[in-house]
């Protein structure tokens, strides 16, 4: 393991005033950050509260929120590594391959494991499930019959791509991707993470309030995701920033027995990288640069890589975010639900550029 590199008080401070000067500007009702290293060090910031509407309250570390593209990095993502390992899955076999036999010619089935983990499969990129007829077809035909969008290579960040790999995962798998995933962490003590519906309570964060209906709360926003259940390989999973900063923890590293480097029983600062964990090392390779977004940064399999590849970080759009920076052993994790009052109206962009620049120093 890294020896990790605490975060000083500065840095804390200066996390908490970026926090809460996005809830005063009313980009958020509320949020939570937990700073931390591999060594188990938590520093948890909130602010604003859960909701105005269900629990006008702060938040704290155990308030749950939707994650939204996190699912991509928190669910499909190790999922898939966990599938190349056990060599279900080769990154450079069309996806094709580990879906349910299809007929006819299909375009968007050639996309391999690895395009799409990186985002650079040349799928249709605009995703509208709910004007598919899927009384006709199951949906993994039908994405793979469409046309391509783009040839691969070029990045373009695309929801379907992790739809289709959510499918495959099931498939290969012989199990739902929602047992598969709460399996994966349930082993890393991530004991609040899962797929929803999950039951309404004052420690759900609840997201939008479209018309007509009633305020999202405990189910998923994306409406792609909702389209399927709930549980889809793009969006759909629920957790807390505790257990986000378990995962974050695990993945650099700082576990004994299922995230951890051996340690050299003569030089116990010295840890060998070869003994690292399934999970650690399918970061580490995930961190290779697969292709370029913009200049300085990049996309590997799943993660954006910055800083010269010292950080890697996700996205969610309901205003949440996962930020590692391995060299150092440490992270930060955001969840809040921006999402609240419509699509958001003020960026989080300040706080989660604050995050990545206490990261990169």
């Amino acid at each position: 393991m890294t020896q990790a590199v605490p975060f000083t008080t500065a840095e804390t401070h200066g996390l908490r005033d970026a926090l809460d000067e996005i809830v005063a500007a009313g980009a958020t009702p509320g949020g939570v950050i937990v700073c931390g290293t591999a060594a188990g060090e938590r520093t948890v910031i909130s602010a604003g509260v859960v909701s105005p509407y269900t629990n006008p309250k702060a938040p704290d570390e155990n308030t749950v929120y939707d994650l939204a593209s996190l699912t991509k990095v928190t669910a499909t993502w190790p999922l898939v590594g966990r599938a190349v390992a056990d060599g279900l899955f080769d990154l450079d076999t069309p996806v094709r391959a580990y879906l349910p036999p299809m007929d006819g010619h299909m375009p968007s089935g050639e996309a391999t494991v690895r395009q799409l983990l990186s985002h650079t499969s040349g799928l249709q990129a605009a995703t509208r499930l709910d004007l598919y007829d899927l009384t006709s077809r199951p949906l993994h035909e039908l994405i793979c019959h469409e046309l391509m969008e783009n040839l691969p290579g070029t990045h373009r960040y695309i929801n379907r791509g992790y739809i289709l790999l959510g499918l495959a995962l099931a498939h290969v798998g012989g199990r739902p991707l929602a047992r598969q995933a709460a399996d994966f962490w349930a082993g890393l003590g991530m004991g609040r993470t899962g797929y929803g519906p999950i039951p309404q309570a004052p420690d759900v964060a609840p997201t939008e309030h479209p018309d007509g209906h009633d305020r999202l709360w405990g189910v998923v926003h994306d409406e792609n995701a909702a389209t399927m259940g709930g549980v889809a390989g793009h969006a759909g999973v629920f957790a807390p920033a505790a257990d986000l900063a378990t995962y974050a923890e695990h993945l650099l590293g700082g576990h004994t027995g299922t995230g951890h480097t051996r340690t050299d029983p003569a030089d116990p600062d010295h840890t060998d990288p070869d003994h690292a964990s399934p999970l650690v090392q399918w970061l580490r390779e995930s961190l290779a640069p697969q292709v370029e977004i913009e200049p300085g940064l990049y996309r590997g399999l799943g993660w954006i890589i910055a800083a010269g590849g010292t950080v890697a970080y996700h996205h969610g759009f309901t205003g949440t975010s996962l930020f590692l920076a391995p060299a150092t052993g440490r992270y930060v994790v955001i969840t809040t639900n921006a999402v609240h009052n419509g699509a958001p109206r003020v960026p989080l962009a300040p706080l989660r550029e604050r995050a990545l620049k206490t990261l990169t120093g």
